[in-house]
């Protein structure tokens, strides 16, 4: 496969993807990154608004009559992790590294805007969408908080992330569930606080703490239909500072993950049930938080139809042998959907190559492989192409 990585137009979106991954900025702040997409996008000729969920950018084209309207979205933040590479693009900001590949993200659709713009070779609208703060603090929802979808009122939206092992010049695609929702949770477990050496005087907080992490893996095996893939996790325990006293209280916090609505309900509800029950056993009191400071993520779930479009477009970029139709779910999650709860819509995975080297996502030796750079441009344009016809 040609995949077109010596042409001028993929030598800009290499150069503009390195620039990002030196730079990166996490949620919320990315003002730099912003700026860099904003004025890359009015160079272009493209109609330029910032600010939704503060470092939000959304540029429109219109070419031809048409009333539809497509969008396509971008993420745009970078990590809290260190980056232990050492090629020269590196990041220059410490503790902060595009761990995850935002900035192909970003790369990629900056150059199917500059492409689509020069062309024009589409009847209708389209937005691109360059959003703020995926990585656990929801920026998706913030932006259509503020009014995405009401100041750009897309038929149908779509969005793409690379995927570690899935080779270079292969797209994953399917209808249905694709990514699992996500929740955490946080128990607060109260006890009556004593000497280590005399425990019956009081109510020991981490005895039912440990018996409720035990029981609350139960809800998978025990609760759920086995059919039905979810995943419960206990992520944090703190508790106690010192060695000779039996703490007053044990704070839990844990994540779960599914891909039915119904199985998130379920799962809420037993935890609930097994926190009350076990505490009550023990004597000990506590408090159950559900998705502090709106943490939750949605099942990112794609429409029939649209799924469709993407599966044509994508063929014909790299053809039909070098497409996955029948993915396996990943347990991951992804706010891109809040969007497809508001829009029909679809999200694919693009190949990012080997994950050998510690190449995996959210990992400190991470890189994004400019090598695809072309392949979800060349994606982008034919799907605006696909979607938006005579």
């Amino acid at each position: 496969m040609d995949l077109n990585t010596h042409t001028p137009a993929h030598a800009d979106m290499k150069t503009w993807r390195q620039h990002l991954h030196k730079f990166p900025e996490t949620a919320f702040e990315e003002t730099e990154t912003a700026r860099f997409v904003a004025d890359k996008l009015r160079s272009f000729g493209l109609d330029v608004h910032e600010g939704l969920a503060k470092t939000g950018v959304v540029a429109t084209l219109t070419c031809g009559t048409s009333p539809k309207k497509i969008a396509l979205r971008a993420d745009m933040d970078a990590l809290f992790i260190q980056e232990q590479n050492h090629f020269a693009h590196k990041s220059c900001h410490d503790g902060k590294m595009h761990a995850c590949g935002h900035d192909g993200h970003t790369a990629m659709l900056l150059g199917a805007a500059r492409q689509l713009a020069q062309q024009c070779n589409f009847n209708g609208t389209v937005y691109f969408i360059f959003q703020p703060a995926e990585e656990g603090r929801a920026g998706a929802k913030q932006m259509i908080d503020d009014g995405l979808f009401e100041q750009f009122p897309a038929d149908c939206v779509f969005g793409m992330h690379n995927f570690p092992d899935i080779p270079v010049g292969h797209f994953a695609i399917k209808a249905g569930a694709l990514m699992a929702s996500f929740d955490c949770f946080e128990i607060n477990i109260t006890g009556q606080a004593t000497h280590a050496a005399m425990p019956h005087l009081g109510n020991d907080a981490i005895v039912a703490a440990a018996q409720l992490i035990t029981a609350l893996q139960t809800i998978v095996s025990r609760t759920l239909d086995p059919n039905q893939p979810a995943v419960v996790s206990i992520t944090q325990v703190h508790a106690g500072n010192t060695w000779n006293a039996i703490p007053e209280s044990v704070l839990l916090r844990g994540t779960f993950r599914c891909f039915d609505s119904s199985v998130q309900t379920l799962i809420a509800a037993k935890i609930r049930q097994l926190v009350d029950a076990i505490c009550l056993g023990f004597a000990v009191t506590a408090t159950i938080a559900l998705n502090p400071e709106n943490a939750g993520y949605p099942i990112t779930f794609n429409t029939d139809n649209e799924t469709a479009l993407a599966l044509k477009a994508a063929t014909a970029v790299v053809g039909a042998n070098h497409i996955n139709t029948q993915p396996t779910p990943s347990m991951g999650s992804e706010d891109f959907a809040f969007m497809l709860q508001q829009k029909a819509g679809c999200y694919i995975w693009i190949g990012n190559g080997s994950s050998e080297n510690s190449c995996l996502l959210h990992n400190p030796h991470y890189d994004f492989n400019d090598d695809i750079l072309s392949i979800g441009s060349a994606y982008w344009v034919k799907l605006v192409e696909t979607v938006l016809c005579d």
